[in-house]
């Protein structure tokens, strides 16, 4: 990569990083999108500067990744976003005066509706017996958390002692986007988590153990690979027959919450989604589970 397009590129994930406060995921998926471009032009139209790009050149690579590649409707999408954050800093730096993106329309995505667990099968894991060690009063406070709070995975990993707020029953978290919340925890998992932590935690600290507040074995961070399959483990005690992931619990906890009667603002809230579009999906959840029990039982169905 030449040094005018590697300071372009550079300049771009700079200011998405600090003004638009991208997860270190995001900023992994556009760097890795911008870099595949660039090469590509490097390679088809070589000595083009990035001022220079024509909506001929991005509607030539645009096709070589949907037609050529044959990339999903996702993965597509990812990419054009990538490139419309790119051009858009081009602009703004004044790097280029014509606009592109209207050569990079958004493809349209079917919307699938979230898997999510009963909440009888969510008692029968939540039901599992798990043993009086360290690792066992881990797993099953981390599995009570999960449900408790509707954490993901990495939200999880990254909770430090100090964000159990146990007098107030709250969590803080920080998400996606390093945005803050707090989300309540219930008296189950805050139990769990005392269990955990008088009895538990201190016989797995070393000496360059850091301050969160679920460890490994060795004492050190948990992943999220070793988070899943902690919850695939502790599924398949419990002996059910489907799939179990960390963020079907996610679904799980939004999907119940509202079937009880909560609000679509609070759900968003402890969800931390910056749009409630995105929340809102659990409508449409709670209305297939509706359909379907009408469907079971009503005598004229």
């Amino acid at each position: 990569m030449n040094a005018d397009w590697e300071d372009a590129v550079e300049g771009c994930l700079g200011y998405l990083a600090t003004e638009k406060s991208h997860s270190v995921n995001t900023q992994l998926i556009n760097r890795l999108a911008l870099e595949s471009f660039v090469a590509w032009m490097e390679k088809h139209q070589p000595g083009r500067a990035p001022g220079a790009i024509t909506v001929a050149d991005l509607r030539a690579y645009v096709r070589e990744q949907r037609i050529g590649r044959k990339l999903a409707p996702s993965s597509m999408k990812m990419i054009l976003v990538a490139l419309r954050h790119f051009f858009f800093h081009l602009q703004r730096s004044g790097l280029i005066q014509h606009d592109l993106l209207p050569a990079l329309d958004l493809p349209r995505l079917d919307r699938l509706l979230p898997e999510t667990l009963s909440e009888a099968e969510v008692n029968q894991l939540l039901a599992v017996e798990t043993p009086d060690t360290p690792l066992g009063l881990r797993d099953r406070a981390l599995l009570e958390v999960l449900y408790a709070s509707g954490l993901r995975a990495a939200e999880i990993a990254g909770l430090r002692l100090e964000y159990f707020l146990r007098e107030e029953r709250l969590l803080r978290i920080i998400g996606k986007g390093n945005r803050e919340r707090v989300v309540p925890v219930g008296d189950k998992a805050v139990v769990a988590i005392d269990r955990w932590l008088a009895r538990g935690r201190p016989l797995l600290v070393k000496p360059k153990t850091g301050g969160e507040l679920f460890l490994g074995e060795h004492g050190r961070r948990l992943t999220t690979a070793r988070i899943w399959q902690i919850v695939q483990e502790m599924a398949k005690l419990a002996g059910l027959p489907k799939k179990i992931w960390p963020h079907l619990l996610r679904h799980s906890f939004a999907t119940h919450l509202l079937s009880h009667g909560a609000d679509l603002r609070a759900i968003q809230e402890m969800l931390g989604h910056a749009s409630l579009a995105t929340t809102q999906i659990y409508t449409h959840v709670d209305q297939a589970r509706l359909k379907q029990v009408h469907r079971q039982f009503h005598p004229r169905a």
